[in-house]
Order: C-alpha cells, then structure tokens, then sequence
C-alpha cells in the first residue's frame, strides 16, 4: 500500500510525520535570523561592574519565558563589542550545558544578549513567536539528539540549529494555538504561584506551632523539656529473617528503595548484619545534603518493614502517653534538631559526606515539648494543611498533563482549531 493511500484524507507527508496539506515542515533557519551569543571578558572590568543591560547564562534556559535577569553588562561592552541586543520574542536555544540543559529552549520577554552556548532565532513576520517556543519545547528529546550525531560529543552548534526541521501551520493558527497552550500556562504558573505561598505559610506554621511560640485554641498547659532518651528508645533490631526491602533515606523523599535511588542495589549482598525498621519507628541519616545540613530524621510510613545501613540512628516511640508519632515527624522535619546537632558533631567529623553524632550524644539532645493531647492537635491541624497543598499539587500536575496532551495534537496537526 502507498504511503499516500495510508494518509488521513487533508494530511501529507513530512519529514516529521503527517502534516495537514496547508501545513508546512521546514528548517529553522527559514523561520528567522539566527546566530549564537557571546560573554565579554570578564577579567575587563569595565564589562561588568554597574552594567545595567541584561545577559543572560546558559542556565536561565530553564525558566522556559524569561522576564527578568541577574547579570548585567555595561554599555561600554555593547559598543565595544558591536553587540545589538535581541528584542522580546526572540527564541533560545542551550546549545551545551549541565544536566538536562543542552536542548532546552526558552522565550524572551525582554531586550537582552546572551553568552556564546546559545542560539538564538529572531522569528520573521511568518512565525508567532510563542508557538515556536512551544514548538521546540516539545522537540526537546529530538534537539538533543540531534547533538548525540556526527561526532559532536553532545553538542549541539550553529549549523545543527539552522538545519533542525519543525512544522509550521499558517500564522493565524500559529497564533490561535499559542493562544490556547498560553491559557493552561497562566493557570500553571497562578497554582505554581499559589503553592509557593501555601508552601511558605506552612513552614512559617511549622516553626510557630512545633516551638510552642503559636498556641492552638483550648491549650495552655507549660511545654516540658526532655531528653530524646526519655521519648524514644534506640532500634537495633538485626535483619535475621532475610528481609530484602533495603531502602536508603533521602533528605527529599524519605525513605527509599535502593534500587529505585541508585538504580541498583548498593548494600551488601548480606544484610543480616543490617537494621530492620518497623512502620511508625524513626531514623536519623547522618549524611548532610541541599536543605538538611545537619542531616535528616524520616519516619517510616510507605512500607511495613525496611532494612537500612548501622550507619543511621534508629529509634522508636518510647511511650504513647508522652509522644505522638505524628507530631515528631513535623518535628523532625522542620529541623528542629539542627541546633543540638551542631553541638554534638564533633569538629572535624565531616568526614566522608558523614556528621560525626555518635548514638549516645544523639540520645542526649533535649526537646521541648506539649503534653501529648496538645502534639495530637498540633499534628492534626498540619495535616489539614498537607492535604490542602497535596490537592493543589495533583491539580496542578493534571493541568501540565492536560497541556502535555494539547501539545501532542495540536502542533503535529492531529487537532485543529483553524481549518480552511
């Protein structure tokens, strides 16, 4: 059977698919002006003390639309350097950079320049600049391996840039599909936003009411202080029954398999030696990391059982009548430990991404705490507020689903808004 007999009736053939007839599949560099960018010498001074112009590296790439800026050039640079800034909706391109960078692609809002692992494209009057931002959003998978080709160790460059094929409808449906994809972006960013604010407001509770200097309504009684000993008792129960959930904690996620962390087991093939914990018990990872400087106390609540490295500090509620399970966990989240902490890790003890808290001074860091009716209230009420931002959260990630899928139809043709 022909490839046309195959075709939708109203579709063609391209490069990149089945493409509606009045649809087009050309290379970028039909679509505008493109080139690369350039830094000053930063060792001139005179480049970059007091400049107010913007310039931006290539990780500002990952703000997908950009609307502000960090690091400034001077006007001397621009003339001396024959630099003509790129006017709003102009396109970028990463064309090197860490991670998941190379590839990415974002929009300008504003006249600025950029360093020299960025393409450019100044659209022409035939492109809507925002649907091609959306356009080479999509293509990201293809950009970047488009850099893996010919030997360009992951690169990508100017010529690869000018020659990337993307399709393009008429500019009237250029436009009414930009449109549409820009409406789920703005409620995006108004949930993003509004998390942001949910998340602040949290931990700001956080700190008021798990240090007593917030009270719930109905509770007045002293806050008491005591030793982690007489709240908790060491875990050092061995993994004798072959127990094979070996899991590590992550300052971020909790507790987490292994294989699903590293991508493969680390521990030992033998992990008898090794410490099983219990739904509800505690365990202090003493390896410091982004956000947890003093290392991290998670609570295990996914599984029913774990096994975990003699490297963490494993505990238990001691008695339900002074502590809540559910309270601690707030408690330790917050980092509420960190100031004993940075008492006990001994000078020097860094060693190896590892604090030096021995068991014993650990268990003799002192909290203050409500009585156990007052831990309830207060945990009780942060779970209000964890299942508050928790909805938000799966809202907003089913609203990036719902663009994600738009995308899939309307810039490959599938859908349209506009048809002759």
């Amino acid at each position: 059977m022909s490839i046309s007999k195959r075709l939708s009736e109203g579709y063609k053939a391209s490069p990149l698919g089945p493409i509606p007839n009045d649809w087009d599949c050309v290379p970028l560099k039909s679509t505008g002006k493109i080139g690369t960018g350039s830094t000053p010498e930063t060792e001139n001074k005179s480049y970059w003390i007091d400049g107010d112009i913007p310039w931006l590296p290539t990780g500002k790439v990952n703000d997908g639309i950009i609307t502000k800026c960090e690091t400034f050039i001077t006007k001397k640079a621009l003339q001396e350097k024959s630099i003509d800034l790129l006017p709003p909706g102009s396109l970028l391109i990463a064309m090197v950079g860490q991670g998941q960078t190379r590839g990415k692609a974002a929009l300008l809002r504003m006249r600025a320049w950029v360093n020299q692992n960025f393409a450019y494209l100044i659209p022409n009057s035939k492109v809507d600049s925002q649907f091609l931002y959306f356009v080479l959003k999509s293509s990201y998978d293809r950009i970047r391996y488009e850099g893996n080709r010919g030997g360009n160790q992951g690169s990508l460059n100017g010529q690869i840039v000018k020659n990337l094929r993307v399709i393009l409808p008429p500019i009237n449906e250029q436009t009414a599909i930009a449109d549409l994809l820009g409406t789920w972006d703005k409620a995006i960013n108004t949930l993003t936003q509004l998390v942001g604010q949910k998340e602040l407001r949290k931990k700001w509770l956080m700190q008021q009411l798990l240090t007593g200097k917030k009270r719930l309504k109905g509770f007045k009684d002293e806050w008491k202080e005591y030793h982690i000993s007489d709240l908790f008792e060491r875990v050092t129960r061995r993994n004798t029954d072959g127990n094979t959930n070996i899991v590590t904690i992550s300052a971020q996620r909790g507790f987490v398999k292994q294989d699903d962390f590293f991508n493969k087991v680390v521990a030992s093939e033998i992990t008898e030696n090794y410490f099983l914990v219990k739904h509800g018990e505690f365990c202090y990872n003493k390896s410091y990391s982004n956000g947890y400087p003093w290392g991290a106390t998670k609570r295990l609540k996914d599984f029913d059982e774990a096994v975990v490295t003699t490297l963490y500090i494993c505990f238990s509620i001691k008695n339900k009548k002074l502590s809540s399970g559910d309270f601690f966990e707030s408690f330790f989240e917050a980092n509420l430990l960190d100031r004993g902490l940075t008492k006990i890790a001994h000078e020097g003890g860094r060693a190896h991404g590892l604090l030096n808290v021995t068991p014993s001074d650990f268990f003799s860091l002192k909290v203050r705490v409500p009585e156990v009716e007052e831990q309830k209230a207060i945990a009780s009420f942060l779970s209000m507020i964890n299942e508050e931002l928790k909805h938000l959260l799966q809202k907003e990630e089913c609203l990036k689903d719902q663009k994600r899928g738009l995308m899939q139809i309307l810039l490959t043709g599938k859908k349209r808004l506009i048809t002759k």
